[in-house]
């Protein structure tokens, strides 16, 4: 068995879809098992070639895991404390950047700077295994739900990755006077504030829809376009080619962006040096210098890119 730690969250499992999808075509033969959080599950389908899916949350013991996998891949960060929980499953072999707290001395050095998916391919082409940093798409999960929406996604886990409501209100506003049809989407926790935008930009009740993650993957997948913060529904348009404009702030579109060859997908980001995306309130400073007509002007770009294609 092959045993893949990334337990995380719905962008961090899209940036590393190359290199599990690598590992896939150079083990055909073998249990390819990815540790990661059950509720990932409907996203984790569509990858494709993932055969076990072990329930694993951020840093916790990996309980569920079997015991002495051939192989032991950590696609979830740099070490030591990630790299422990592999090792106390004593695998046969363990891929990973090299990490002195951990005892780990093979593996190729940790670049902080590095973007997310050309790190984790990095990583397992140091092992010999080739993958594609463009190989990026996923499959579009069965959902019954409205198909060309315009997606506005307010929220993210970081306070300072949470552009102002009322700024994403009035890209609503705009874009449904021109045409649109805007949802308001968010998790269970974030509804209070996806019903605030929808209260400011005028919207109805129905504009804020209930959805798991499957729902919310296929609404992307059949989208107009989307409009969000720096977090996991960016990577779900990058992996659908839905048009898409992503605001960031902390951290630099060099690190999570969107493919730079993919003109129907536009980071704004007015940072000058990129930090750690979980820094607590308040809202950052690169994300407050973006405004709502850059913003709708940068929707124009990417729809005329996606019609031209």
């Amino acid at each position: 068995m092959i045993l893949v730690l990334r337990a995380l969250g719905v962008g961090d499992l899209a940036t590393a879809v190359p290199a599990l999808r690598g590992l896939r075509a150079a083990f055909p033969g073998e249990t390819l098992a990815l540790a990661a959080p059950a509720w990932l599950t409907p996203l984790i389908v569509t990858i494709g070639g993932i055969d076990r899916i072990v329930p694993a949350r951020e840093l916790e013991p990996l309980d569920g895991a079997p015991a002495t996998p051939r192989l032991a891949v950590n696609l979830h960060g740099s070490g030591p404390e990630s790299h422990h929980r592999l090792l106390a499953l004593r695998p046969g072999a363990l891929w990973a950047f090299a990490s002195t707290p951990a005892g780990h001395h093979d593996g190729p050095g940790w670049h902080d700077d590095e973007h997310e998916v050309r790190r984790w391919c990095r990583l397992v082409r140091y092992y010999g295994v080739p993958c594609s940093e463009n190989d990026l798409d996923l499959d579009a999960p069965a959902a019954d739900v409205p198909t060309g929406a315009t997606i506005i996604h307010p929220g993210a886990k970081s306070p300072a990755r949470r552009w102002p409501p009322d700024r994403y209100a009035a890209v609503a506003r705009r874009l449904r006077a021109a045409g649109h049809h805007p949802l308001i989407t968010g998790s269970a926790t974030e509804r209070d504030l996806c019903v605030r935008v929808s209260e400011l930009a005028g919207l109805t009740e129905e504009a804020v829809p209930r959805t798991g993650l499957g729902e919310l993957a296929a609404l992307v997948a059949s989208a107009r376009l989307v409009v969000s913060g720096d977090t996991g529904i960016a990577h779900l348009a990058t992996a659908y080619r839905t048009p898409s404009v992503t605001l960031f702030g902390p951290v630099s579109p060099q690190r999570w962006g969107p493919p730079p060859d993919r003109p129907c997908h536009r980071p704004i980001w007015h940072g000058t040096r990129s930090e750690r995306g979980d820094l607590p309130g308040p809202v950052h400073p690169a994300l407050l210098a973006i405004t709502p007509d850059e913003v709708l002007a940068a929707a124009d770009q990417v729809q005329h890119a996606a019609a031209s294609r």
